[in-house]
């Protein structure tokens, strides 16, 4: 039996304005470098923050974009650039977006597989996964899986395999061979609604999904259901602390905290209203750091971060 211990979210500073109110999409750190990115789907750009003091670097014109990966050895961020139809690689640092491949559909999540070099991008309302090259920014592959519809991407870094979660009515996730790039696995999660976070639990071999019913489960890679819990509905987004076993997550306004513990069950240890469209989240797992951005039409858009203390 689990010991419950609230933890209770502070913010580390004030939170930042960022230019330009609305809405945004995708939160993805490089803690290497202590950065924090955001797609800020209403300006078109990608937002770059500072992850050791909350400031605002600049923002990079790129397009409607969504979804957002890094690549840690470069420091590149890829960028998916919505009704563009293109992804990007752009160079933080400087601003400057270095190549953009153009796709054949509006672009939502991506994820980054630095082993093989690959962008796999997820096709907005279709039934594709663009698969590009990120040194030569090159599209070499397309995916079609069941469904027509996609949420969250991820790839397992021990294997390689590709994760993706579809959503209603179809309600799954699917499990995709990095080298026949064909769907290998159909997972049902009937206990979902509106199926959204997708993570990879590298180290104990776990599938994480949640939906916007208020229920969170944990499978094996092969699609073996483990457990299942609840939380506040509305979830968007999660992300996995795999440091501590912590699984962070937005939705409707609200941030919260679940811990994963060893006998692979989860519980609600932490929640706050930011009181704001807050619905994406990332880690920064050195520091601790929990990151969330949102707009609000009477202050403004926002970034901040939040540490939990028991």
């Amino acid at each position: 039996m689990h010991v419950l211990m609230m933890m209770v979210l502070t913010l580390v500073a004030r939170p930042a304005p960022v230019q330009e109110y609305g809405s945004f999409d995708y939160v993805k750190v490089d803690a290497q470098r202590d950065r924090v990115y955001a797609a800020h789907t209403s300006s078109q750009r990608l937002l770059v923050v500072d992850a050791r003091t909350g400031e605002v670097l600049r923002q990079i014109d790129v397009g409607p974009m969504h979804g957002l990966a890094v690549d840690e050895s470069t420091g590149d961020v890829f960028t998916g650039d919505g009704t563009d139809q293109t992804v990007s690689k752009v160079d933080p640092a400087t601003g400057a977006v270095l190549a953009s491949v153009k796709v054949q559909a509006p672009i939502d999540d991506l994820t980054y597989d630095p082993y093989y070099h690959r962008i796999y991008a997820d096709e907005d309302s279709g039934n594709r996964i663009f698969v590009i090259d990120g040194r030569t920014m090159k599209l070499v592959a397309t995916v079609k899986t069941p469904g027509d519809d996609h949420e969250a991407i991820a790839v397992d870094p021990v294997t390689h395999d590709v994760f993706q979660n579809i959503p209603d009515p179809w309600n799954e996730w699917v499990a995709i061979d990095p080298s026949t790039l064909k769907v290998v696995r159909i997972v049902h999660t009937p206990e979902f609604k509106s199926n959204h976070p997708l993570m990879v639990d590298a180290k104990d071999r776990l599938v994480i999904v949640g939906g916007k019913n208020g229920i969170m489960s944990v499978y094996t890679m092969t699609g073996k259901k483990l457990s299942q819990a609840t939380m506040p509905t509305d979830v968007d987004q999660c992300n996995f602390d795999d440091v501590h076993d912590l699984v962070g997550c937005a939705g409707n306004g609200d941030v919260w905290i679940l811990a994963l513990h060893a006998d692979h069950t989860l519980h609600l240890v932490a929640e706050r209203k930011i009181g704001m469209k807050t619905h994406t989240v990332a880690w920064d797992v050195d520091t601790e750091t929990l990151w969330t951005v949102w707009g609000d039409p009477s202050t403004g858009s926002r970034v901040a971060g939040l540490r939990y203390v028991p």
